[in-house]
C-alpha cells in the first residue's frame, strides 16, 4: 500500500497494477486514487472499464495497444475477472511486452500467488494487498471521523461500537454517518446512541444465538433465529454462520487449553483480539465434545436438506432445540 501511495505522490507510475484483499473498501478506495492520478475525469475516451470472467482478452489487449487520443496514456481497470486465479496466461504474457502508453490495473478480492498472471504483473508492476484492518487502525479510522465532525467517543463506547458493527471498514463507515446524523446536537456519541442507531450485523446475531443456546435459553435462540427469518436471512446462510460460530469457539476452546496468549489466539483465529475475549466466555459455556458433534450436526443437517430429507427452515430449527435444551444430570 505504501508503495503504491508513493507512485501516486511522486507521479511514477507502474504499466501494471494488482489491487487485491479482503478489505473491499480499501481495495476500492485505492482503485479510485489511482484512476484519478492516471486519467483525466473528464477524459473518456482514455479510460475502459470491465467487469466480471466474460472480459475479452483480444479486445483489451488491441485496446491496450491502440495509442491514447490526445494524453500520454490509455488507462484499463480490469475487476473480478477472476484471472488471478486461472485462465490469464494469456494477459500475462502480452504484460512482458506491454504497449508503453498503456496502464493496466487488475482489481481482485482473491488471487492465487502460483499463477503466471500474478507472477508477471509481480516482475513488471507493482502487487498491493488490502488486508482486514487491525483494531488500533480501525479505532483511530473511526476517531478520525468522529473528530472531523467535532465528535468525542468514550473507550468503552468505542468498543461497543466494533463490537456491534464489526470490522467492515464499508460498513463501519455507514454506520458512522448514521451515528452523526442522529447526535446532531451533541458533542459526544454515547453507547446509548449506538444501541439505537447502529444495525447489528447478522454474524453478531448468530452470537447471541450461541450464547442463549449456551445458557440453555431456548426461547430466546429461538427467537433471534426467527428475527433472522423475518430479515429475509436465507435459513442456509444462518446454519453456515452456526457452524462457523461452533468452529471458532473450538478452536478457541483448544487453544486456551494450550496456554495461548490472546493475540496469539487472535491471529490463528482470525479474530480481532477485542473479541477474543468474549470468545473465550462463551467456549466456557460448552464441552469440547458438544462443540465436535455440533460441527458434525451442523454438516449433516445441510447434507438433509440438500438431499430433501428436511426442509432448510426446520433444519435449523431442530439443531437450535438439541443444543439449548436443559439436559437432566445424572
Amino acid at each position: 500500500m505504501q508503495g503504491l501511495l508513493q507512485d501516486i505522490k511522486n507521479k511514477e507510475y507502474k504499466q501494471c497494477y494488482l489491487l487485491y484483499g479482503e478489505e473491499a473498501y480499501l481495495r476500492l478506495q485505492y482503485k479510485d486514487k489511482l484512476k484519478e492520478a492516471l486519467v483525466s475525469p473528464e477524459d473518456t475516451m482514455n479510460y475502459h472499464y470491465f467487469e466480471g470472467k466474460a472480459a475479452d482478452t483480444g479486445r483489451i489487449i488491441d485496446l491496450a495497444e491502440t495509442m491514447p487520443f490526445f494524453a500520454d496514456r490509455r488507462v484499463i481497470i480490469l475487476e473480478n475477472t477472476g484471472w488471478l486465479q486461472k485462465g490469464g496466461d494469456t494477459m500475462a504474457d502480452y504484460l512482458e511486452n506491454i504497449c508503453q502508453t498503456a496502464y493496466i490495473i487488475f482489481v481482485e478480492s482473491q488471487v492465487d500467488k502460483r499463477t503466471k498472471l500474478y507472477k508477471a504483473v509481480k516482475k513488471n508492476g507493482r502487487v498491493s494487498e488490502f488486508k482486514q484492518q487491525d483494531e488500533a487502525t480501525l479505532k483511530k479510522w473511526i476517531l478520525s471521523m468522529l473528530s472531523k465532525e467535532g465528535k468525542k467517543i468514550t473507550g468503552q463506547a468505542m468498543e461497543f461500537l466494533l463490537e456491534r458493527v464489526g470490522t467492515d471498514m464499508a460498513y463501519i463507515k455507514t454506520e458512522v454517518e448514521k451515528l452523526l446524523c442522529y447526535s446532531m446536537k451533541k458533542e459526544e456519541i454515547t453507547r446509548e446512541d449506538i444501541d439505537t442507531v447502529c444495525t447489528k450485523r447478522v454474524q453478531n446475531q448468530i452470537f447471541e444465538m450461541i450464547a442463549a443456546i449456551g445458557e440453555k435459553q431456548q426461547k430466546k435462540a429461538l427467537r433471534l433465529y426467527y428475527d433472522l427469518l423475518t430479515l429475509k436471512e436465507p435459513p442456509m446462510r444462518i446454519l453456515a454462520l452456526i457452524g462457523r460460530q461452533f468452529n471458532l469457539l473450538l478452536q478457541v476452546k483448544e487453544l486456551e487449553k494450550k496456554g495461548y496468549a490472546t493475540a496469539v489466539m487472535a491471529e490463528k483465529t482470525g479474530l480481532h483480539g477485542f473479541v477474543v475475549g468474549k470468545y473465550k466466555n462463551q467456549a466456557k459455556r460448552f464441552k469440547t465434545g458438544e462443540l465436535k458433534q455440533a460441527l458434525e450436526d451442523c454438516v449433516q443437517a445441510d447434507e438433509d436438506v440438500k438431499n430433501g430429507k428436511i426442509n432448510d427452515r426446520m433444519s435449523v430449527e431442530i439443531l437450535i432445540c438439541k443444543y439449548s435444551t436443559i439436559t437432566e444430570q445424572k
